[in-house]
Order: C-alpha cells, then sequence, then structure tokens
C-alpha cells in the first residue's frame, strides 16, 4: 500500500508566545514540526509527506527548511491551509490522487514525540480497518460537568486520543465529502459521522501534544533523555 502523511501545521496559535507558532518554534535546534516529519521519514522513508502551512507562515517554513542540513531536509510537498483543521486536511487529502489501496496518516504538528513505532502500528489497524485512531488510558480523575455541579465518572470508561489518525484515502475522503459543511476537532470524528467506525490502537504517554508554555522545555527533556540512552 502506499503511505501518505498529512502533518497539519496551519494554525496561528500563539500562546507560547513569540513572533511565529509553536510549530515553528526551536526544539532541540530544529523546528518543532521537523521532529515528526523525522518519525514519518524514519518508520518508512517513502512515505510521502504532505506538510499543510498556514498561507501567512509559507514563506517562514520554506526559510526554516532550507537552514537545515542537507541530510535533514526530508522531501515533502506544502500545502496551504484553510480556516480550521477540518479545511486544512481536506486541502491536505487534495493533494493526494484518488486511490482505493492506499494509507494516510494524519499528524498534529504539535505532537512531536511520536515514535517510528507507534507510526508502524497505526499503519498495521488502518490496513485492516478501514480507519484506526491511536488512544492511551486517562490517568486523571474526571468529572462530568451537571448543570451548576459536577459528578464522578468511571474513568476506565474513557480514554485520550491521540494522532496520528490513520485511515483508508479513499474512505476519508468519502467521510468528508459525505458532511462538506461540518467542522470536525479530528479526523475520527468526521469518519464515525459518515457512519464508519475507527478501531483503536495503542497509543504512547510520551506523544503529548505541545501546547502550553514549558511545554517546549518539557519535549526537549524527552528528545535529550532518548539521545542518552
Amino acid at each position: 500500500m502506499e503511505k501518505y502523511a498529512i502533518i497539519v501545521a496551519g494554525g496561528e496559535g500563539t500562546r507560547l508566545g513569540g513572533d511565529l507558532p509553536k510549530q515553528f518554534r526551536d526544539l532541540c535546534g530544529r523546528p518543532l514540526l521537523w521532529w515528526s516529519m523525522k518519525a514519518f521519514h524514519d518508520e518508512n522513508p517513502f512515505t510521502r509527506i504532505i506538510l499543510v502551512v498556514h498561507p501567512s507562515h509559507v514563506d517562514d517554513w520554506k526559510n526554516l527548511f532550507m537552514s537545515l542540513p542537507e541530510e535533514d531536509r526530508f522531501p515533502h510537498d506544502v500545502v496551504v491551509g484553510g480556516s480550521s483543521r477540518t479545511g486544512s486536511v481536506k486541502n491536505g487529502l487534495a493533494d493526494i490522487p484518488d486511490k482505493a489501496d492506499a494509507l494516510v496518516a494524519v499528524h498534529d504538528a504539535a505532537r512531536p514525540l511520536v515514535s517510528p513505532e507507534m507510526i508502524a502500528r497505526g499503519w498495521e489497524a488502518a490496513g485492516m480497518g478501514g480507519g484506526a485512531v491511536p488512544a492511551v488510558a486517562v490517568t486523571d480523575s474526571l468529572r462530568r460537568l451537571k448543570g451548576e455541579g459536577s459528578e464522578a465518572v468511571d474513568r476506565s470508561r474513557y480514554v485520550a486520543v491521540q494522532t496520528p489518525q490513520v485511515f483508508n484515502v479513499a474512505l476519508l475522503k468519502k467521510a468528508y465529502e459525505k458532511n462538506p459543511d461540518a467542522v470536525y476537532s479530528d479526523d475520527a470524528s468526521a469518519f464515525e459521522a459518515s457512519g464508519m467506525t475507527p478501531v483503536i490502537y495503542k497509543g504512547s504517554h510520551l506523544n503529548m501534544k505541545v501546547t502550553n508554555p514549558g511545554d517546549i522545555e518539557i519535549a526537549s527533556l524527552f528528545i535529550t533523555s532518548v539521545r542518552l540512552s
């Protein structure tokens, strides 16, 4: 099967501060989103990588990319993002030919610690089930908001969903085409809304999402510890 990886880096989030969105911030000497590209390339150098970037930052990425050492410039396409995550994924999908036997992994650029091993699990799960979503057990206690109060819920009945979410290309395109005006928080939601059910595959608690101040420092510690181990 041909494999495609859409890395969604189209946001303008500046919660971490600075002039550039978090996906372009430095992480151990490389742009944060580069680490996701590296993981997909390391897992299979023939996977076609599609990077979805906000139109305001296409030139920023090109400059960052050309400043990298030649051996770190992984082949990829750059696609302009949409007005929402859903729009950005659709733009990435439009860059993939209509093929019934291809797989696509959609991954958030803000998760730089994804591993080649986890990516391989996603390909395998989606190859058997048509769509696959990584998840990890919830370790915090959970409460459901109820009116002005809340109530405890059984956390064993819930999981935390991550990316990459992996699908048969034709099925994911069909899912988005079925509800063209809908906006989804992730691709599994679009898949489910079209009447299909993704399987769950094993995620990783290390596959954190860089969101808040301090997260880049935490991600840096993980990367450094892997290098030293």
